[in-house]
């Protein structure tokens, strides 16, 4: 005889945190869009793009293996390898074979890659600081971390 799974209790929200919800989603979304708008208008650079680059970037030896990449990036596997066949047309990006690994592959940084990320990143990191990091204080700062931290604790 095979057991069923308990029965989810449905979970009941109050007006307040629907509305906070809300307007997490809100913020997060026009800031995601801002962010993308100017790296587009300015570099043709779309922020996907962007954080491929800066994970690479960032990693040993400039590269990642591509299960460890869309994990950084947040994309399903089939997305980053989208992703990934455009920055390598651009030149940005190449694939290397994993030697320990025959079915692995290294997404790496290109010095074109690295040449684009770094005129790419005043764009970035000033519309970070101005629809963001300019309107709060440093206790703001530090409460937003705070809750930050504790969203990201699994």
């Amino acid at each position: 005889m095979t057991s069923l799974p308990a029965p989810r209790v449905p979970v009941r929200l109050g007006e307040r945190e629907i509305a906070v919800w809300k307007r997490f989603l809100r913020a997060h979304a026009k800031t995601i869009r801002r962010l993308e708008a100017d790296l587009l208008e300015a570099h043709s650079l779309p922020l996907a793009s962007y954080d491929v680059l800066v994970q690479l970037v960032e990693a040993p030896e400039r590269r990642l293996r591509m299960t460890e990449l869309a994990d950084a990036v947040m994309l399903s596997r089939s997305g980053l390898t989208r992703l990934v066949d455009r920055l390598e047309r651009e030149g940005l990006v190449t694939r290397e074979a994993c030697e320990s690994d025959a079915r692995g592959l290294f997404a790496v940084l290109t010095d074109a890659g690295y040449e684009r990320l770094r005129s790419a990143s005043g764009t970035h990191l000033r519309g970070v600081n101005d629809y963001v990091i300019s309107r709060l204080d440093e206790s703001d700062l530090d409460a937003l971390d705070g809750v930050l931290r504790k969203l990201l604790d699994d």
